[in-house]
């Protein structure tokens, strides 16, 4: 077990969660030849296969999954080493990876960077946007440092910080501007437009209008907030999005913007990170800087023209 490397390793995890040489020789930048060959040195090193090798995919054996399960493990310590000397060091400098829904990304994202660029110049920002399912599970990996997302999230390996609370508001088609807004029962007999499943945003809305996730909804599922903002405007139905996306996705579109009456739907936004990170002093600095561009977004959108409110 002596000829082991973490070369090998970081390879073998890689090809574990693509299940394809191409795509996880691509995740590593290296030839899929090479990976290949440093694959079967390893498993020639421990005498045993670790994956099942088909046409289009291989899959990990019996072996293979237990031999993943300490293999994340190493790794995720490895790059704890690293963190623990970053730690050490004065100032906030070297890479940091952040995961974001993609409900939050593109409307908060733009100013977290310039803000922490501006404030610590050192720092080398990643950014991960996918769903939270994904951004749980590569978090806990080791793949990423911190993340931005909805909470709860109720992970007690991780440590959550709640930022800041943020409504959800109504968008239909232009033309129904002046008529009321719909309560939580009304809503769930209109044709409600909703984020396909896996975002949380989705289940939120769903939530609301105490609707059951497993209901049949061909065709009213879009895969960006963006995507459903146009439907609305071709007048295919109503959806909910968050305060912060209004400025950006209603712009174009023609639809209209309402509050609901309380209680209205809305989310906590947070950041998370493992207990376990020698980085957690920075994080918290750093989720401050989220915090803070929150505040100057909403700020922003205050003064410009207000939503209406529900009327009854």
């Amino acid at each position: 077990m002596t000829n082991l490397t973490l070369r090998q390793l970081r390879y073998f995890e890689a090809l574990a969660r693509h299940g394809h040489f191409g795509r996880a020789a691509d995740a590593c930048a290296i030839s899929q030849p090479a990976l290949s060959m440093q694959i079967k040195e390893l498993e020639e090193t421990l005498g045993a296969a670790l994956f099942e090798r088909g046409a289009r995919q291989v899959r990990l054996t019996g072996l293979g999954e237990e031999f993943a399960l300490r293999v994340r493990e190493i790794l995720r310590a490895v790059d704890e080493l690293g963190d623990l000397a970053r730690a050490s060091r004065e100032g906030m400098a070297g890479r940091l990876r952040i995961g974001v829904i993609p409900t939050i990304a593109p409307y908060l994202l733009p100013t977290i960077i310039a803000n922490l660029t501006r404030q610590y110049p050192g720092l080398d920002i990643r950014v991960r946007e996918t769903v939270t399912p994904k951004l749980l599970q590569e978090l806990s990996d080791g793949g990423l440092d911190t993340a931005i997302v909805a909470l709860p999230v109720s992970e007690p390996s991780f440590t959550e910080t709640a930022l800041f609370d943020e409504d959800f508001v109504l968008v239909r088609p232009g033309e129904d501007a002046g008529k009321p807004v719909p309560n939580s029962e009304t809503l769930r007999e209109m044709r409600l437009l909703l984020l396909e499943e896996g975002h949380c945003f989705r289940d939120q809305a769903l939530s609301f209008c105490n609707m059951q996730s497993a209901l049949p909804r061909e065709g009213l599922d879009g895969t960006s907030l963006s995507t459903l903002v146009q439907m609305v405007g071709a007048g295919i139905g109503v959806t909910l999005i968050p305060e912060m996306a209004v400025p950006v996705e209603t712009r174009s579109a023609p639809v209209s913007v309402a509050r609901f009456n309380s209680p209205r739907p809305s989310r906590t936004v947070g950041m998370i990170w493992r207990k376990t990170s020698p980085l957690a002093r920075e994080l918290r600095q750093i989720s401050e800087v989220v915090r803070h561009s929150a505040e100057t977004l909403r700020a922003a959108r205050d003064r410009g023209t207000p939503l209406p409110h529900a009327r009854a």
